[in-house]
């Protein structure tokens, strides 16, 4: 059995989400390829397509929400992704257990829910939400009349982990605002959901996006657990850390050599790649990671990659028609890659900040 460096572990995931060359994939052809992007926020998709993308420009994938071919829907770890719509009505069946679990555990809420008839507040709440789009509070709401006795934020939450509900533009449409507002999946798109989604399926993209990685990794990245069980049913190639952990990975997956060259990168807030694997050394040092898990708010910064290394962040102020890009360096950082971050910089600020007539790169101490 082969062993992996951490450098060829890095080397290799970079491979797979894009980081090392910029591509020619369409904006849905890469969301489909990354099995979805991590999307809480609105914009920062826009970012990650951005730095792994030649050419991207943002009315592509605002585009492609308005014409429904990508959605935003709660999917993998229970948070919002932003999806092609095949891969909502393919992941969504396959994530479900996830958020049945959370309806019973959720602190927040699942009190609330107890002795409820689930299967009649999904029937009610698909019959409010074809109507019209409705928002959480709107929906809750609506429910209320049918529940009183319960807290319309805990029947919207219900109807968030019963249906596949999907956010609708103009929410995250670039240079539009809008409030977050619901429709189901099978509304939205006309289609419905895969009656037999097939799991093997899931974690071979998984592992084409975010390889080689351990079940573990795979468990962290999808919120879903006895994934080895499925593992076991493939065509996997094993591989070796260098302290002994066993990775699995697709026998032609590509795995540059560790010294291939990996130019800076700016990462959005929320990355995947910095969120779905349990041991996340292949792209960040220990007290990186603590770092940056020790956000308030759960709000993670701007990220950036020197030499393939998570090692800093970075945030954009606007200040009437001037935008200055602070980078932050978590470490000791060589002039040269400084150069490099300031060269990638600028060019990252006309793409956020179009309409700025005035730019700056400021690169703290």
């Amino acid at each position: 059995m082969d062993t992996l460096s951490l450098r060829a572990i890095n080397r290799a995931t970079l491979a797979r989400q894009h980081l090392l060359t910029r591509t020619q994939h369409t904006a849905v052809g890469m969301i489909e390829h990354l099995v979805g992007m991590q999307a809480q926020a609105p914009f920062p998709p826009y970012t990650g397509l951005w730095t792994r993308l030649a050419d991207f420009q943002p009315g592509e994938l605002a585009d492609a929400l308005l014409n429904k071919q990508v959605v935003r829907i709660a999917l993998m770890r229970g948070t919002v992704h932003l999806v092609s719509a095949a891969d909502a009505c393919f992941l969504r069946p396959l994530i479900q257990p996830l958020l049945d679990r959370d309806l019973r555990t959720n602190l927040q809420y699942a009190t609330h829910l107890r002795d409820l008839d689930l299967p009649k507040v999904a029937d009610t709440a698909r019959l409010v939400l074809a109507e019209r789009a409705h928002t959480a509070k709107e929906l809750g709401i609506a429910l209320a009349e049918r529940w009183p006795d319960r807290p319309p934020a805990a029947l919207a939450h219900a109807a968030r982990g019963l249906l596949p509900l999907v956010q609708v533009p103009p929410r995250a449409v670039w240079g539009r605002s809008g409030q977050t507002a619901y429709r189901t999946a099978q509304h939205w798109l006309g289609r419905e959901l895969d009656t037999e989604p097939d799991p093997a399926r899931m974690v071979q993209r998984y592992l084409g996006a975010f390889g080689p990685a351990a079940v573990a990794d795979i468990q962290t990245w999808s919120g879903l657990t006895r994934l080895r069980e499925v593992t076991e049913t493939l065509d996997l190639r094993t591989f070796r850390t260098a302290d002994g952990r066993e990775l699995l990975d697709l026998p032609d997956a590509p795995r540059p050599d560790e010294d291939t060259p990996a130019p800076v990168r700016f990462l959005p807030e929320f990355d995947n790649l910095l969120l779905s694997h349990t041991d996340r050394t292949r792209v960040m040092a220990d007290d990186h990671r603590k770092r940056l898990f020790n956000v308030k708010n759960g709000v993670f910064p701007g990220t950036f990659l020197v030499d393939g290394f998570l090692r800093g962040s970075w945030r954009i102020s606007k200040q009437r028609k001037s935008a200055v890009l602070t980078i932050t360096p978590w470490a000791r950082t060589t002039k040269k890659d400084l150069a490099s971050l300031t060269k990638e910089g600028n060019s990252l600020l006309p793409f956020i900040a179009a309409d700025a007539e005035t730019t700056d790169v400021h690169i703290e101490s």
